[in-house]
């Protein structure tokens, strides 16, 4: 009797890296999942990845996250129970401004640049009035954030592909906004003078490094942290959601 080879997210994620051709490398440079992660995985000494790390490695293949660590079939539906950083789009309603707000929803305002004059070219971080987003109150609880933490930014540009598309949207926990609160590789909205930017943060001896994802246009940045104080850089806040239409 033949035995059927057990597959696991090892397995899984070499048939992905062979079926696109990319290395592990890259799959480090796209997603921004440490390589030492990767090539634990890849090895199996991490038989069971974390949410963070699965869900960034399954967008980028376009798999469930089920199938990554082998638990279904290429093309099965995303797990909606493993899967938080898409489980917003599990159950979608139509909703306009006068459509109350649901006692297991919360209502997330969007930040936006403010120019302080016409003209000046100096812009400012405030709340929009009129934009928001609606997020289910469990999903926010299963990811540690306090409801009134929470808020959304809009990505701009082409340094965060492939992963945030121009106009993508990512929910932002405003409870993690200090240098302490850094988790080296994760996303991070930032105030810098007055630009809302999005990108992957590392900690320095001397400061912080910002990372793009598309880093052969947009070179690494390090801010120390005078630099910091002078360019009037801020932590907005972690990352911990994000959704963009496909196109």
């Amino acid at each position: 009797m033949a035995v059927m080879q057990k597959r696991n997210v090892s397995t899984v994620l070499r048939e992905l890296l062979d079926r696109d051709r990319i290395s592990p490398t890259e799959l480090h440079r796209r997603t921004g999942v440490p390589q030492s992660t990767l090539s634990r995985i890849l090895s199996g000494k991490i038989v069971d990845p974390s949410d963070k790390h699965i869900s960034r490695i399954a967008e980028y293949f376009r798999v469930s996250t089920d199938h990554l660590r082998g638990r279904a079939a290429m093309g099965a539906g995303r797990d909606d129970g493993r899967d938080p950083m898409h489980s917003e789009l599990k159950d979608i309603s139509l909703w306009d401004d006068d459509t109350p707000v649901n006692d297991d929803e919360v209502s997330i305002p969007f930040l936006r640049e403010v120019e302080l004059a016409a003209g000046s070219g100096r812009f400012v971080i405030e709340e929009s009035e009129k934009a928001s987003l609606r997020f289910g109150k469990r999903s926010l609880r299963h990811n540690g954030v306090q409801f009134d933490q929470a808020k959304c930014v809009t990505v701009r540009g082409n340094s965060m592909l492939p992963v945030l598309r121009d106009g993508a949207t990512v929910g932002v926990n405003a409870g993690k906004s200090g240098i302490g609160d850094i988790v080296d590789g994760d996303l991070y909205a930032i105030n810098h003078n007055g630009q809302l930017r999005v990108k992957q943060l590392y900690r320095l001896p001397s400061g912080i490094r910002l990372r793009s994802f598309n880093r052969d246009e947009h070179p690494d940045e390090d801010y120390s942290f005078q630099d910091i104080q002078d360019e009037q850089i801020s932590i907005l806040g972690h990352v911990f959601w994000w959704g963009m239409y496909a196109r």
